[in-house]
């Protein structure tokens, strides 16, 4: 046995002659003989030949076959067929013919070529396959050497075009036949039948070897919009369009083409539906594996609005990687109805994380929180007392909303409305878009809310009582209230102060319930006594109580809150 490097010397060399006495036979005569016996073997085509593997290289598999010159097959055939071959192995096989470094051309060939009708006839009643030799290009087909001259149509080739099956001529192959009139001495052969015998055996022996969780190499046969059908060694698989990226991959022609080499992992494997299905971003590390560290509560990045639902809007902050913006994290303004009213996809946006949580790979996303809070310096805008234009946005049965600010809205109660009548329903005296102005009368930053009012911008009675009147006057009042050390005290129509109450003595003589308010004399008396800041009638001692007309002091006039407090004089 020889090694494939000195295959071609050894091709040429013979045995040496020998010394004899009888030197008739000359060394043509040797040589002639040698080639004869080679050649008469190679010609039966190896009939029960079995080669033994030698050497392996990248592109050919060399055989020792008992010849003085190895054989040689294609590498590819193996894989192909999804098979390794090593050093050893034993393999049967036919002589095709020799190459020009003069190595016998092997074909893997199971079945010998017919030699006469009768094992023909045996082989079309058994159904079984036949060797043969493509001789010619022929009309509507080709011309295969069975034994005898037989008929292949160009449909049943397995060739797709012409100059495929000019490249069938000289090749050998495996064949049924298909017709065979003995008498007319017609046969016909199908060669495409036993390809696609061949292939389904490749198939389920290549469901059988692969296995889940295994990588493969793969060739992308087709693309659609679900996915990508590939080859892994003479079966297809699916690549699903969510397993080629962690990313959001809209179609796989985006990422992907016919004919591109792959790398995948083999997911699910249904050998009993014939079905394998594939991935290509499970060989990537997963972008969730690090989120808690990247993304921190508070910070402030920037992506791309995948998709909007109605509740929110999704964004992208990096390949495999979505958080969601909550429809009420959008804006601060109540005018954002749905999440398209704010954003679109494909929209650069920034936003500020609210939450990340790795383990159901959620992360929280704020838009607002990042465009700044209106309401941080409200306070400063909107003090108690301060007068505010607005337009009306919305009403209900208890008030109007008027917006001050982008996400700013104070609330004017319908009682608030107006001064002058009594109102039902905001929309008798507005209507929705009107501006209006309003002052401020109570502000809660924390719970964000304003309340406004349109009639206290009205003058009043009060407004021009304290208008006529500062701190330190004195004034006479009726005491219509007298509770808790305090006293409510009518100072004209329309107008009220309040009077805080020292403790007072008990009335010398009788007590100031028995001795009833002379209330007939109260008209006259304010009148005559209304700015003169004297009231000699009532007894300085007498206990404070409801009915009582005295004089009082102002302490302090406010005019923002339309408050005035008073003292006994």
């Amino acid at each position: 046995m020889s090694n494939p490097s000195s295959a071609h010397q050894d091709r040429t060399a013979v045995p040496d002659p020998q010394p004899s006495n009888e030197s008739s036979e000359s060394f043509g005569d040797i040589l002639s003989q040698y080639e004869e016996s080679h050649s008469h073997r190679a010609e039966e085509g190896g009939k029960g030949l079995k080669g033994t593997v030698i050497a392996v290289t990248g592109e050919s598999v060399f055989l020792d076959i008992g010849f003085k010159t190895e054989g040689i097959i294609p590498l590819a055939e193996f894989q192909s067929a999804g098979e390794t071959v090593k050093a050893g192995d034993k393999i049967p096989v036919s002589i095709k013919g020799r190459d020009p470094e003069g190595y016998y051309e092997l074909s893997r060939m199971k079945v010998e070529r017919p030699r006469d009708w009768s094992a023909l006839e045996k082989a079309f009643a058994a159904k079984t396959p036949i060797a043969g030799v493509i001789t010619a290009v022929v009309k509507g087909g080709v011309s295969v050497d069975v034994g005898v001259r037989a008929f292949m149509p160009a449909s049943r080739s397995g060739a797709k075009d012409a100059a495929e099956m000019e490249k069938l001529i000289g090749q050998e192959i495996r064949c049924h036949i298909i017709k065979l009139d003995v008498a007319d001495e017609d046969v016909v052969v199908d060669r495409r039948a036993v390809l696609e015998e061949e292939e389904r055996g490749i198939k389920e022996r290549r469901y059988a070897e692969v296995k889940e969780g295994e990588t493969v190499q793969a060739t992308v046969r087709s693309l659609t919009d679900y996915g990508a059908f590939v080859d892994i060694g003479g079966v297809d698989a699916l690549l699903h369009v969510a397993d080629i990226s962690w990313g959001r991959v809209n179609k796989p022609a985006d990422v992907l083409a016919v004919g591109q080499q792959i790398e995948a992992k083999v997911l699910k494997v249904d050998a009993a539906k014939r079905r394998i299905s594939v991935g290509m971003k499970q060989l990537q590390p997963h972008p969730w594996d690090l989120a808690s560290e990247k993304y921190k509560a508070g910070e402030r990045v920037t992506g791309t609005v995948t998709r909007v639902a109605e509740f929110g809007a999704f964004v992208e902050l990096e390949k495999g990687i979505e958080g969601l913006i909550h429809l009420s994290e959008m804006s601060w303004s109540k005018k954002a109805r749905k999440p398209s009213d704010v954003v679109k996809p494909g929209e650069k946006v920034e936003v500020v994380i609210l939450g990340v949580n790795q383990a159901d790979r959620r992360i929280s996303l704020g838009l607002k929180q990042a465009l700044g809070d209106p309401w941080v310096d409200a306070a400063q805008k909107f003090s108690v007392g301060a007068v505010v234009t607005g337009a009306v946005t919305s009403m209900q049965k208890f008030g109007a909303f008027v917006q001050l600010a982008e996400g700013v809205e104070g609330m004017i109660h319908v009682g608030d409305i107006s001064a002058e009548k009594r109102i039902n329903h905001p929309q008798d005296v507005l209507k929705s878009g009107q501006m209006v102005q309003a002052q401020v009368l109570e502000l809660d930053v924390e719970k964000r809310r304003l309340r406004l009012g349109m009639k206290q911008l009205v003058p009043t009675g009060l407004d021009e009582y304290i208008a006529e009147h500062k701190e330190g006057d004195l004034v006479t009042g009726r005491m219509t209230d007298v509770a808790s050390g305090r006293a409510r005290v009518e100072l004209g129509e329309g107008i009220q102060g309040t009077c805080r109450l020292a403790a007072e003595g008990p009335e010398p003589q009788e007590k100031a319930s028995e001795r009833p308010a002379d209330l007939s004399s109260l008209s006259s008396m304010l009148q005559s006594k209304w700015k003169g800041g004297q009231a000699g009638s009532v007894p300085r001692r007498e206990a404070a109580r409801a009915g009582q007309i005295r004089s009082f002091r102002i302490v302090k006039l406010d005019a923002a809150v339309k408050r005035i407090d008073l003292e006994l004089a």
